[in-house]
């Protein structure tokens, strides 16, 4: 009996497909990590967090380990809403939706959202995890160019009436990254992102607004596509991930109350009570604020250092984009497959994510690569960079 016979259709197509995960590089020993778009070790608050977990069970005892969970799972509700309302961003309780992390809520958006025949704009290039999310729910994709200030809205608008004007079908949602973009780095000019809203109101789609990095500016915090919505038609999505602790897996959805009722139906009970409770409790005894500070001055200088580096140690013919904020420096490497690259980087000792992986046409990214300044320390940065390098000029040479 072949047990892959009683799969789905669906399911059976989606296996066909390069399984998730396949991206990350498999790293041989002490190899810097450029790939990694991970909080930097030092920032995670280990020990704090620890003191969170133990006040919850001194307090609680076992009521956060059970199914129903902890009232502070309540609590983190609020404390989200409240960060959100900080940033612009009010909503109501029945119109947040705490999740597993980001990637739960982009796949709980799809499954309400999305059927065989429906379609999807999205950037390009864009988050390679979102992307595997939405291939399991259609085959039907617009992808819309990126620059130095963001989505090219002037495209989208152009390839909206086109196919308005041929009777083809018009997209139900726009996934973009609009602030700190995952994986190029840039925002999304205030000018576009009105333009954004304007074209979901007269193209009628929903904009899925992903703001994993949105708190970590480097200097002026642009306004988020959710606080300049007047019609309600964007899902915003963030993630505590990069400022506090990936592993806790705490996301929301902000968005109607209806489709908050709806994403909520089908996650069910799947909450995370222990995680969430913890989570609140840190909150609770965390100066927020000051740890964003923390953050951004890391993380800006951090960037500052890769920025130089690449000056001083990459070619001329290559270029990057300059980000505001985030975690990430997008690389044009021109005439590179960056796939092969990464095969004589590894053995060198750096690693990188190539830019394939961030297009739904992967043949598009050969010559584009993610680096990450997040995670390595600065040194290790810097030696990683004149390690790829001198990488990118011996293979200029072949």
């Amino acid at each position: 009996m072949k047990g892959e016979s009683f799969f789905s259709e669906k399911i059976k197509a989606a296996l066909e497909s390069d399984p998730p995960g396949s991206w990350i590089p498999n790293l041989p020993d002490k190899c810097i990590r450029l790939s990694s778009g991970y909080p930097d070790p030092m920032l995670v608050p280990v020990n704090e967090l620890k003191s969170a977990v133990n006040r919850l069970l001194n307090e609680e005892q076992d009521l956060p380990l059970h199914y129903s969970g902890s009232p502070r799972m309540g609590k983190l509700q609020e404390q989200i809403r409240e960060r959100l309302l900080v940033r612009g961003i009010a909503v109501s309780g029945e119109e947040l939706l705490i999740t597993a992390g980001a990637c739960q809520a982009i796949d709980l958006v799809a499954r309400i959202f999305l059927d065989d025949e429906t379609v999807i704009a999205l950037e390009s290039p864009t988050y390679m995890e979102a992307l595997e999310i939405f291939k399991n729910y259609t085959q039907h994709f617009i992808c819309i160019p990126v620059d130095e200030d963001g989505l090219q809205t002037a495209r989208l608008e152009e390839i909206l009436e086109e196919r308005k004007q041929k009777g083809l079908t018009l997209p139900k949602l726009l996934y973009t990254i609009p602030t700190f973009q995952n994986p190029t780095g840039v925002t999304m000019s205030t000018e576009r992102r009105q333009h954004v809203l304007e074209l979901a109101a007269k193209y009628n789609f929903l904009i899925i607004e992903d703001d994993a990095y949105g708190e970590l500016v480097f200097e002026k915090s642009p306004l988020s596509l959710k606080a300049m919505d007047q019609e309600g038609r964007v899902l915003h999505i963030g993630s505590l991930s990069k400022v506090v602790a990936p592993g806790m897996r705490i996301g929301w959805i902000a968005g109607k109350g209806e489709w908050i009722t709806a994403l909520a139906w089908f996650k069910k009970d799947l909450d995370h009570p222990f995680a969430q409770a913890a989570m609140s409790v840190f909150l609770e005894t965390t100066n927020f604020d000051e740890r964003l500070k923390i953050l951004k001055n890391t993380y800006q200088e951090k960037c500052k250092v890769m920025l130089s580096a690449l000056e001083q140690h990459l070619p001329e013919s290559v270029s990057w984009y300059v980000p505001k904020g985030g975690y990430f420096i997008w690389i044009k490497i021109p005439g590179a497959d960056t796939s092969q690259l990464l095969t004589q980087a590894l053995s060198a000792g750096v690693s990188f994510i190539p830019g394939k992986y961030f297009f739904l046409d992967q043949n598009e990214g050969t010559e584009f690569l993610r680096l990450s300044f997040s995670y390595s320390d600065k040194k290790d940065m810097i030696k990683g960079i004149e390690l790829l390098g001198k990488v990118i000029e011996t293979n200029s040479k072949r």
